[in-house]
């Protein structure tokens, strides 16, 4: 019992927005630290003979550790007013949010760490999800999961239809089944509203009139959106690879130019130059982690995207990245 309070105060800790900051390493990392003892420990003996300013410090603390989303997003202006859709920064994977309304939003993919998913829909001010989607099992779009559902109400969880790799199909329903949120298929052809939000199931194949086998690679077996939420258009492929994409493209050649690519599998050298012909998108974000060892996102396929007009963005050097206004007025903002 002793050692699960700890754990249990560990974990809760870690849990907060402000837990964590930033720190160089190395020598240089020690020396800052030296230093900024020297310059605290008088400072705090000082401080403990002011009443007033201790008690001051110690609320800036509290609030820099909760960051309440009010006072974060009169401090930061993030998110930025009106956002559609959000891209969270959770390092190497998808996390993505679609706006439905004050406190709500429709989220795919969790990324891979409970703690940043949970931040970023804190930063966000969703406390309401009406689904959860996740494209496939790979763990860098499922493991994030029980930070999402943290303190939230979560409508109904989709997955797609291939339960590959089984054991991180198996985590989703443990952990849905812990918080009872009921878990479902995507639906071939469905279509949904919520208000503004409008998106509709292209792929894996037997959606909306997809023929062919079902793929029995994770990465093709992403679930595809095409969404519209007031004038925006988006594309979100998950990790669809070249043939999948090729498919997608036979399948739907009626396909629209789209205001926003998600950009397939982070960014890498796979890409279908047919599609990315097809959809010319004016801005194409990548989820992506720094100094990740893949090589995301692949110069090649960054250079395609801006040759076809695309306004790239990327979350390890734009940070988490909001797309706001319509038309003329279309912007993504990245945090950082």
């Amino acid at each position: 019992w002793p050692a699960g309070w700890i754990a249990s105060v560990a974990r809760t800790g870690a849990a907060f927005p402000g837990a964590e900051a930033d720190w160089p390493g190395g020598l240089s990392g020690a020396a800052l630290l030296a230093v900024l003892t020297l310059v605290l420990v008088p400072v705090a003996r000082w401080m403990g003979r002011c009443p007033w300013v201790c008690s001051a410090a110690a609320l800036l603390l509290v609030l820099a550790v909760l960051r309440p989303a009010p006072l974060t997003r009169v401090l930061t202006g993030w998110p930025p007013p009106g956002w559609a859709f959000a891209m969270c920064d959770v390092g190497q994977g998808d996390a993505l949010v679609l706006a439905a309304g004050p406190g709500s939003g429709v989220v795919v993919d969790v990324g891979p760490d409970p703690r940043l998913a949970d931040r970023c829909l804190r930063e966000l001010g969703v406390s309401r999800i009406p689904l959860l989607l996740l494209t496939h099992f790979h763990a860098d779009h499922v493991r994030g999961l029980p930070g999402v559902l943290r303190g939230r109400t979560v409508g109904a969880i989709q997955t797609t239809s291939l339960d590959e790799p089984p054991e991180q199909a198996a985590f989703v329903r443990r952990t849905a089944a812990r918080a009872r949120v009921p878990v479902m298929r995507a639906a071939p052809a469905e279509r949904r509203r919520i208000g503004a939000l409008d998106w509709q199931v292209l792929w894996p194949p037997g959606a909306a009139g997809a023929a062919g086998p079902v793929p029995q690679d994770p990465n093709d077996a992403s679930v595809t959106l095409f969404v519209r939420t007031g004038g925006l258009t988006l594309l979100l492929p998950g990790d669809l690879e070249p043939p999948a994409q090729q498919a997608l493209l036979r399948s739907h050649p009626e396909l629209p130019r789209v205001d926003v690519l998600k950009v397939a599998h982070h960014g890498s050298a796979h890409q279908d130059s047919a599609l990315l012909r097809a959809l010319r998108p004016r801005f194409a974000l990548v989820s992506v982690g720094r100094d990740n060892p893949y090589g995301h996102p692949a110069p090649r396929t960054v250079d395609a995207l801006r040759g076809q007009g695309a306004v790239v963005l990327r979350t390890d050097r734009d940070g988490a990245i909001a797309v706001t206004g319509q038309g003329s007025g279309l912007r993504a903002v990245g945090r950082s």
